[in-house]
């Protein structure tokens, strides 16, 4: 069985970070107080025509499965005069899984979990430290979502496997792909600095998702933000791993090392969008690794529908551990390709990553993207999970609180699972097809 380090959060789950919290309802509010009903519903159906070989549970043939689950909670805060404002949030989600399960199979349609998701408290500091800026120090503690940079390390913990592996020893309550559960459930985290200028972030996550290994780590960035763009260090150490649950790639988790340097912004040339990170980790029992991209993209303002154009390329070493990376700008960030990204691979590692992205805007409230890659792996002794693959979706807004998103995907492997890749059965075009619906209150 070949199992990945970590899979994807994708596109709902921006929505629920970012949408969720926009259309909250509010339930109390003063200038001093707000208290806010928080509730994000996501529903999908998916079919892929192929299979993969991940989980050892699926034959030959097709899947077709639903996913859905309910974000629903209470969100607020409370000015505390000259002493900034305390602020926090609690919410519990439930998900579930249909028919065959996903086509890698980690689920298997039978999840059905109810959870908390969020729990935390925090205090923003308002004017109190004027050197630092609005907000200068922000404290948290408790169950949340942490992002990092762009999301090419750290992005949530979301990774959703169900009863698919294992006899459900990794089970997490399924909704694989949609991933919506994706807090940390122990986080202490201190930012230092505002918004512009000079800021960082000292961080200490623990994750309890089994399919991590369910390690401890601390986290420091330092940023420089201004209207140009972010220029950033980040620093991981992962200080522990529950050695029951890691694969052989995690268990050199424990003590491991990830340094990056990133940035991302237009350089002061409106249209333009540049981003790029490096980094490198240093491994206990095994050889350093690295990972690296850079990417170009051009915004046709002027032209009708404002077309937009990008082009990517990545590499992640033989043995590149990509931790928690996640979606985070849009599909092909940081999941490459629909199927690629969440079933057969490869998943950010022993790869070369050629990924070329289009978007046009017809209409404020309906936008059409497409997204094409390449994949090329780096050393076929471990597998060959090179291919193409070759993405088409729209963003439909019907009303401030329902969202559609259909996609269509082809993926072509180089390889079956018989000769090193992951689709069972041969290395036919796979159609993949995805509808999603999202609705936020």
């Amino acid at each position: 069985m070949t199992r990945p380090t970590v899979l994807r959060p994708t596109l709902l789950a921006l929505l629920i970070a970012g949408s969720g919290q926009a259309s909250a309802y509010s339930l109390y509010s003063t200038d001093d107080t707000h208290l806010n009903a928080d509730l994000t519903a996501v529903y999908a159906l998916l079919h892929s025509q192929e299979n993969y070989a991940q989980s050892g549970t699926k034959d030959k043939g097709s899947s077709s499965w639903q996913e859905g689950f309910i974000k629903y909670g209470l969100s607020g805060d409370q000015r505390l005069g000259e002493a900034g404002t305390a602020y926090g949030a609690f919410a519990l989600l439930s998900s579930a899984t249909w028919g065959d399960g996903d086509a890698a199979g980690f689920t298997d349609g039978s999840e059905r979990t109810t959870k908390i998701e969020d729990a935390y408290l925090g205090w923003r500091s308002g004017k109190l430290f004027p050197v630092l800026g609005e907000d200068g120090i922000d404290l948290s503690f408790g169950r949340q979502n942490i992002v990092v940079g762009d999301g090419f390390l750290i992005n949530g913990d979301a990774l959703n496997f169900g009863n698919g592996l294992a006899d459900g020893m990794f089970d997490r309550g399924g909704a694989y792909y949609l991933a919506g559960r994706r807090s940390f459930d122990e986080t202490a985290v201190l930012r230092i600095g505002g918004k512009q200028g000079w800021r960082g972030d000292i961080m200490r996550l623990k994750s309890d998702n089994p399919a991590q290994a369910k390690p401890e780590l601390y986290v420091g960035t330092l940023e420089h933000v201004d209207e140009a763009g972010t220029l950033g260090l980040t620093y991981i150490d992962i200080t522990d791993i529950d050695e029951q649950y890691a694969s052989p790639a995690q268990l050199d988790r424990k003590d491991m090392k990830t340094w990056s340097v990133r940035g991302q912004g237009n350089a002061g040339v409106e249209n333009l969008f540049l981003s790029g990170e490096y980094a490198w980790q240093d491994k206990r029992h095994a050889d350093d690794e690295n990972a690296w991209y850079l990417e170009a993209g051009w915004t046709f303002a002027d032209a009708a529908w404002k077309p937009y154009l990008s082009y990517r390329f990545s590499r992640f070493s033989e043995g590149f551990d990509p931790l928690f990376y996640g979606f985070s700008r849009g599909f092909g960030t940081w999941f490459q390709g629909e199927v690629a990204g969440n079933y057969s691979g490869p998943f950010n590692s022993n790869t070369r990553v050629h990924n070329v992205g289009a978007k046009i805007q017809p209409t404020e409230t309906f936008d059409v993207g497409l997204q094409w890659f390449r994949f090329d792996t780096i050393d076929k002794d471990l597998g060959n999970l090179g291919g193409h693959e070759i993405d088409l979706y729209a963003d439909w807004t019907l009303s401030p609180h329902l969202t559609i998103t259909p996609l269509v995907g082809v993926y072509k492997p180089k390889k079956s699972a018989e000769q090193g890749g992951t689709q069972i059965g041969g290395n036919d075009d796979n159609l993949y097809t995805q509808l999603i619906f999202t609705s936020t209150f």
